[in-house]
């Protein structure tokens, strides 16, 4: 896999699932099978890196939501206007 193209886990995991299915089968001839077999583990290892990478991306959000103070709004919706009354008025102290 290079850097350019992007792994697609869902994919990956369907063509898993059809190799496993074919070499359940036993009708492959040997030389066909062990390079079935090579294609899964290759298709393997990238499912783990994938879900791995994932693992960590997660950690790293519950990790800033802990070091968020109570009440902070979230820095993706800081931006955003406050919602305004239904007649249009802001809220006033």
């Amino acid at each position: 896999m290079t850097a350019t193209k992007k792994f697609n886990l869902e994919k990956s995991l369907t063509e898993l699932e059809e190799l496993v299915e074919e070499l359940e089968t036993g009708d492959l001839p040997l030389e066909k099978a062990m390079k079935k077999f090579e294609d899964g583990i290759k298709l393997t290892r990238g499912c783990q890196n994938a879900l791995k990478e994932a693992e960590q991306k997660v950690e790293i959000l519950l990790k800033m939501a802990r070091r968020r103070p109570p009440g902070a709004r979230n820095p993706a919706t800081a931006s955003r206007r406050p919602a305004s009354k239904p007649n249009g008025c802001p809220d006033r102290p």
